[in-house]
């Protein structure tokens, strides 16, 4: 093999290493006896299947360097194309199919991708939307066949495929982010950033070869490969993973015997209840790992009932940058707990091996150097940023996005500006308390959304809240409310309880006592890679044009707000 950071060289050292263990199990059905039926892949299988879709790119003109939009199902379409595309030194293009027409096009046409490999509807789609698509010279159709090998484009070739020499530097990737506080932007991953994903997740969290993962997140499902372990792949709709069921997930843990599973709390939340309402442990899990929001407490709380020999995790991080940090049930119980429920924020872990953390003063400014910034001391809440071997240096075709958020330092490192807010206590852990563009503005000083919000989510009747700014100047502070039940939606007598109880809460504390406006929302607009990011400037938005509560400690009215 040729001596290369390729990322795509995990998967035939570990073809090498255990040729017959199952690399991959994509569900075809049931059997009689009711269990999942799986057509199953070895790792000598998978790293077969990427060498047919390597010929296949290669007969139809794709080369190295090319940009390659990858419009294909989650599981094995996705994860085949991903390593044929590493292996020739093209650069796949994901896009996130959730979130929604407009941001996906403009990603499309942003990226300017030479070649489109996709199902039939994508490639339907490319020609209606003929604008975003200008780019596209070559289409490469995926049928719906399980495997390439299966298909008759298999005639191609047998032969195995050469490995492209990529420096660690080199492109590999543009991964988009959410947009769930802006635009979706598209984020340059190179070779060096995804082998030290590798081994940082593989160091910080145990997993070996041999394990078995159930990733709920399609584009996590990379990982499972090149770590050696068996990838199940998920009954889940990714464009509406919060539909996903259950029981299906379960029976799969079960049956399989997964080890390892990535979700985001929304969908572990769903898993969690469903395991507690019909007494069912997961003894086979080692390891949940949660992300995307931060995780409360209760939560971490029910996924112990129900892992009798493992843990629940959450690593901190974003698309930019991951993992960075992580914190574990354990110490979430016994240290920090208390005090996120108390409004100090939500405590995302020390930093992993090899990252770097501080904590700058607030500027929405672009910040030439690390050396024009204002470090800040411990306990002081300011903006995260970060640098280590993971981080990325820029966005995809965004010079202006890449100056506000990266900081280049004498020596050619990148510090990346998280985009949130928090600080650091004296044993070297780091504090969440928000995204920058939610925190609000008051008069009396500055509000974020994780040091209030825990605050008015611990009335049993709320599904979960929001802070957000409103008035003509968006400096009055408000919370919006998604009730448990939506009896309380439609039930002014419900409702006015409700919110006479959560300015009982709030008065408790002194940075909650000035919160004294309320509006209820039957379901909160959120993101649809994790189900779990609320979108806070879209509620903001939403109350403008609404009735809200006052919440005074003698009574509760409509309010109707002076914009």
């Amino acid at each position: 093999m040729v001596d290369s950071a390729n990322i795509a060289r995990h998967l035939p050292l570990m073809a090498a290493r255990q040729s017959a263990q199952p690399a991959i199990k994509i569900r075809r059905g049931r059997t009689a006896a009711g269990d999942i039926d799986y057509l199953t892949l070895s790792f000598a299988g998978l790293d077969t299947e990427v060498d047919v879709w390597g010929a296949r790119l290669t007969a139809r003109g794709v080369r190295r360097g090319d940009r390659v939009l990858v419009m294909v199902p989650q599981g094995l379409p996705l994860i085949a194309a991903a390593f044929a595309l590493f292996k020739l030194g093209a650069v796949p293009v994901i896009i996130d199919p959730g979130m929604g027409r407009k941001n996906y096009l403009a990603c499309v046409a942003r990226s300017r991708p030479r070649v489109l490999l996709g199902v039939p509807l994508a490639q339907v789609l490319s020609h209606v939307f003929r604008s975003a698509f200008a780019s596209v010279r070559i289409r490469v159709w995926v049928s719906g066949s399980a495997t390439a090998q299966l298909a008759p484009a298999a005639q191609i070739s047998n032969r195995k495929s050469e490995m492209a020499r990529s420096e660690a530097a080199d492109l590999a990737a543009i991964l988009f982010t959410s947009g769930s506080t802006g635009a979706p932007k598209g984020v340059c991953y190179e070779h060096g950033m995804f082998d030290a994903q590798v081994r940082l997740v593989r160091e910080t969290y145990g997993i070996k070869p041999g394990e078995v993962d159930l990733p709920m997140l399609p584009i996590f499902a990379l990982f499972g490969p090149a770590l050696g372990m068996t990838t199940i792949v998920p009954e889940l709709d990714p464009r509406r993973p919060a539909t996903i069921d259950p029981e299906k997930i379960v029976r799969a843990i079960q049956q399989e015997k997964v080890t390892n599973s990535f979700g985001s709390p929304t969908l572990w939340r769903i898993i969690s209840l469903h395991c507690l309402q019909n007494n069912i442990t997961l003894p086979s899990v080692r390891r949940v790992l949660m992300a995307g929001a931060p995780v409360p407490p209760g939560l971490f709380a029910d996924l112990q009932k129900i892992l009798p020999k493992g843990t629940a995790h959450s690593p901190y991080g974003a698309t930019e940058a991951l993992p960075i940090a992580t914190i574990a049930a354990h110490e979430v119980f016994e240290e920090t707990a208390a005090a996120t429920a108390a409004g100090k924020g939500t405590c995302v872990g020390r930093p992993i091996r090899e990252m770097e953390i501080k904590i700058i003063a607030l500027t929405d400014a672009p910040v030439v150097s690390l050396e024009h910034a204002r470090e800040l001391p411990v306990g002081e809440i300011g903006e995260i940023v970060v640098r280590g071997p993971v981080v990325t240096c820029e966005y995809d075709q965004l010079p202006e996005a890449t100056a506000l958020a990266k900081i280049n330092t004498s020596t050619g490192t990148v510090w990346h500006r998280m985009g949130d807010l928090g600080y650091l206590d004296p044993l070297g852990r780091l504090w969440f308390c928000g995204r920058k563009a939610e925190r609000v503005e008051t008069r009396q000083g500055t509000l974020y959304t994780e040091q209030v919000e825990p605050v008015f989510n611990a009335h049993p009747a709320v599904a979960r809240c929001a802070l957000v700014g409103v008035g003509h100047d968006g400096h009055r502070p408000a919370i919006v409310v998604e009730p448990v039940s939506g009896e309380v939606v439609a039930s002014p007598s419900l409702r006015r309880k409700l919110v006479r109880e959560l300015r009982e809460l709030g008065a408790a504390h002194a940075h909650t006592d000035n919160i004294r406006l309320a509006y209820l929302h039957p379901h909160f607009p959120v993101d649809v890679r994790h189900n779990a990011k609320i979108h806070r400037l879209a509620l903001a938005r939403w109350a403008a044009g609404e009735q809200g509560y006052e919440m005074d400690k003698r009574e509760i009215s409509r309010a109707v707000l002076q914009q």
